[in-house]
């Protein structure tokens, strides 16, 4: 039977199966069926750790029953890893009891041997809940990481201005001093605190300055648009039973903010609607107008365990969570950014019931001046930014738009190969050098076999240095460090698209 879903791309298949005919039946029905697939066999305990090391397969299909080794201690092996890979049992012997209970122990499904039709598609939802499951995973670290860096910039912003208070002293002091005394190793004395004072004012005044440039650019932020963008970073990661609603606005309105910051708020809040509804429900982002229609409400709202007043009362205090794994920073970080653009956040909560988070922000007014931008340089030139850092994807692809060219967007390396064989080619790949499906180095590679000659940006960690010996010759590649410099980019995109060669 065929595959009807999305494609999921280039996968590897890892098989504990002690029969070779039935091992090349499998393979044969999933290859008929359009999976994209690689495959290796393995019967025996030792092989298949050396397989999950080495192979580093997408999916393992086990067999139950084999001489010296079970299934059993295949799923334990499997699961063992970090993170775990799906598994399937296919076999013809098991029972319903034992197929419920390796159910329970961790398995993805079963399949019976005599009826494989549904293997196929059963393979090809495992590989998509493992990958969303990884991904959701990857946004929460992400996210936390955000909120940590933003804790840390307002730290700094008020030990800065604690610091200014208690050094002034050290600036006036030694002026006394000299004024009330004639003797000189007092005055050497003044002019050592006084000294010392100036240094630490300048260091006071550079903490500052480093939280104001911390401080990200303000544009028109479309409202729909942002709900779409939560809707593609939440998608396929919602756990089963959480359902997600939209109900963006009727008429078109626009915030003036930061597009990635609003994001980050509301992607917070959608993750703790989530995580209060651990028996499922809907989760319902809205927009509405307010304030007599100059500002618009952006509301959160889940249908979870709820939370009492004492609870509620405490919400924005540095540290505090309710979560055993929680830091206490994500809704202190989610105020400090919507007070930062003159709103405000209010929670209406009933134990049992739900919870619905609603901040108030401001339109843009589209009476107010605005500077005119600089000419963009560029001319709607098409670029793929493949890269598994949402966070960093989202913020090159509304720079790169800003500037007049058209970006796309894949998360790995086999939606690029797809993206490229449905639209095209573009005329430049931006790809992460640390992809984990499809690596850098085996996604160029199959880009020049498909014909693609242009130029590639490689994004590479300083600290692990990229080998391009390992690239096809002849490509014109270029490597930027992160953390990026947005001007690095700019210019990067530049010569590369003007050149063709860098």
């Amino acid at each position: 039977m065929p595959l009807t879903a999305a494609p999921i791309g280039p996968v590897r298949i890892l098989l504990v199966e002690d029969s070779p005919e039935d091992a090349e039946l499998t393979c044969e029905q999933l290859l008929e069926a359009g999976l994209e697939a690689e495959f290796q066999r393995v019967d025996s305990e030792p092989g298949l750790r050396l397989a999950l090391e080495r192979f580093k397969p997408d999916l393992v299909l086990s067999d139950l029953s084999m001489p010296g080794f079970s299934g059993h201690d295949a799923l334990k092996a499997v699961l063992a890893l970090d993170p775990p890979v799906p598994f399937i049992f296919v076999s013809g012997t098991m029972g319903e009891e034992t197929a419920v209970q390796a159910l329970r122990d961790g398995a993805a499904d079963y399949i019976l041997k005599d009826k494989t039709a549904r293997l196929p598609s059963a393979a090809a939802r495992a590989i998509r809940e493992s990958r969303s499951q990884r991904e959701r995973e990857r946004v929460e670290k992400e996210l936390l990481r955000s909120q940590r860096l933003d804790s840390i910039a307002m730290l700094a912003a008020g030990l800065s201005h604690d610091l200014r208070n208690i050094l002034q002293p050290l600036l006036i002091v030694p002026e006394l001093l000299a004024l009330h005394s004639d003797n000189p190793k007092i005055h050497k004395l003044g002019e050592v605190i006084a000294e010392s004072g100036r240094r630490g004012h300048e260091m006071a005044e550079s903490m500052l300055s480093f939280v104001r440039g911390a401080r990200k650019a303000r544009e028109a932020v479309p409202v729909a648009e942002l709900f779409q963008a939560v809707q593609v970073l939440l998608q396929g990661s919602l756990p089963d039973g959480v359902k997600l609603r939209l109900q963006p606005p009727a008429t078109p309105m626009e915030i003036d903010a930061n597009y990635v910051e609003l994001q980050q708020v509301l992607i917070n809040l959608c993750l703790n609607g989530i995580q209060a509804m651990p028996r499922g429900g809907t989760l319902t982002l809205a927009a509405q107008p307010a304030d007599g229609g100059g500002a618009v409400s952006l509301s959160v709202s889940d249908e979870g365990v709820g939370m009492d007043e004492k609870t509620r009362g405490q919400l924005f205090t540095p540290f505090f969570t309710t979560k055993p794994d929680g830091t206490g920073l994500g809704l202190m970080s989610c105020l400090r950014i919507v007070e930062q653009y003159q709103g405000r956040i209010e929670v209406d909560s009933t134990p049992g019931v739900g919870t619905t988070f609603a901040i108030t922000l401001p339109l843009l007014d589209p009476n107010a001046a605005r500077a005119s931008p600089a000419p963009a340089p560029g001319q709607g030139q098409r670029i793929l930014l493949v890269d598994g850092d949402a966070t960093r994807q989202s913020l090159l692809s509304t720079a790169l738009e800003s500037q007049g060219y058209a970006p796309g967007r894949a998360p790995d390396g086999a939606y690029a190969l797809h993206a490229a064989a449905v639209d095209g080619m573009p005329e430049l790949f931006i790809i992460d050098s640390e992809l984990v499906l499809l690596p850098a180095v085996a996604l160029v590679r199959a880009l020049a076999q498909r014909g693609y000659r242009g130029p590639v940006i490689l994004l590479q960690d300083p600290a692990k240095p990229f080998d391009q010996t390992e690239l096809p010759p002849g490509l014109p590649v270029y490597l930027l460090d992160k953390p990026l410099a947005m001007d690095q980019v700019f210019e990067a995109v530049a010569e590369a698209l003007a050149t063709g060669t860098l």
